[in-house]
Parts: structure tokens; C-alpha cells; sequence
């Protein structure tokens, strides 16, 4: 569980019901040994900052390509992204990328347009009720690369009849726009967990 800003305390709860075994990192050598990480959702310029500082981006890279999974929320979908329409307070800054995905910050409108929409999500163990989600300064998923699945969409804040992605899977990489960790379905979660295991 990267632990440098965001909703941490929630994601651990969420992974821990999920009978995943969590410890939190902020260094490169404590991403030795893990399976899956997941990136929270917070602010993706302050993570980057603090991350800098330490070569935590590149290392998480170097892992994912070794063989961890990863799991990105809202600012963690951001730093996953292969392509950040609107990057220029990231650009000093090294991000995780290989997510083949363009995502635009805060697409979803600000604080105040926060909502929470249930979705029909592809591929969720248990049962296939709607899992509610959570949506507060999301990223906008604007284009997908032809490796991903798309694996749920949302038509809020769209042309009418119009569905964007907001849940997107890549190998070993898995990303939403929305903030799974506030709520107590825990489905996602656990989808990662199977994902990391099988890695």
C-alpha cells in the first residue's frame, strides 16, 4: 500500500477484508518482496513530490515490470496513465506509466461536483450486484489503448447516450477513476488481491 498521501487507512481496511496480507511503503526498499501495490487516490502532484525525492516512481515501475501488480485509484489512475492530457504540474515530475490510457485530472469537475453512481463492473468475483462508486475530483479516462479492457463505464458528466470508461484493466495493471476504498463493497479489492496472487 504506497502510504505518502490519501486515503491509506481505507484502502488497508478494504485489502485486509480481502485477506490480503498489507504493508505500507514510502521507500523503494519496501516494495521488495510484494506481489501488488496499490496507489491511492489523493493529490498526484504531492505524490509525485514526495515520491521524487526518494526514486519511488521509478521503482515502482521496475517492479511492476518484474512482476508486481498495480492497482491505481483516482490520483493513482493518473500516475499509471501512459498520458495525462493536462500534465503540466506533473512535468518535473517521474510517474509510473504503462497504463495505456489518457486520462485528463479532475474531468469529473471539482470538489463540489463529488457523486457516487452504481456501476455494472466486468469480472467481479462474487455476486454481479452493481458496485457503488465514489467519485470525487476524478480523472477523466479520455482514450484506451487497444490492450486494455474496459471493465466498467459511467455516463455522468457526458453527451447523452454517451459512456466513458472508469474502470480499466492492463496485465497486471487495474485502474478507476473512482474511489472503491469509501465504500464497504469490497469486490474491487479483492479482484486485485486474485490479480496480485496470480502474478
Amino acid at each position: 500500500m504506497l502510504a505518502l498521501q490519501g486515503a491509506v487507512a481505507e484502502h488497508v481496511r478494504a485489502l485486509q477484508s480481502s485477506e490480503a496480507e498489507v504493508r505500507t511503503v514510502r521507500r523503494p526498499a519496501e516494495l521488495e518482496g510484494l506481489d501488488g501495490l496499490v496507489v491511492p487516490g489523493g493529490e498526484s502532484t504531492t505524490m509525485a513530490r514526495l515520491a521524487a525525492s526518494v526514486g519511488l516512481m521509478e521503482a515502482i515501475r521496475e517492479q511492476h515490470d518484474a512482476g508486481m501488480a498495480v492497482f491505481g485509484t483516482c490520483a493513482g489512475l493518473i500516475l499509471l496513465a501512459e498520458s495525462v492530457a493536462d500534465a503540466e504540474a506533473l512535468e518535473d515530475f517521474e510517474r509510473i506509466g504503462g497504463l495505456e490510457v489518457r486520462v485528463r485530472r479532475n474531468g469529473y469537475g471539482s470538489q463540489l461536483d463529488s457523486f457516487t453512481e452504481d456501476l455494472s463492473v466486468t469480472d467481479l468475483p462474487g455476486d454481479d450486484a452493481p458496485l457503488s462508486a465514489v467519485f470525487i475530483r476524478a480523472p477523466l479516462i479520455e482514450e484506451v489503448g487497444e490492450g486494455v479492457e474496459v471493465l466498467a463505464v459511467s455516463s455522468a458528466g457526458t453527451e447523452a447516450g454517451e459512456r466513458r470508461p472508469v474502470a480499466v484493466r492492463q496485465g497486471l495493471l487495474l485502474g478507476a477513476s473512482f474511489h472503491p476504498e469509501l465504500t464497504e463493497d469490497t469486490r474491487l479489492h479483492q479482484l486485485f488481491v486474485e490479480m496480485a496472487a496470480g502474478a
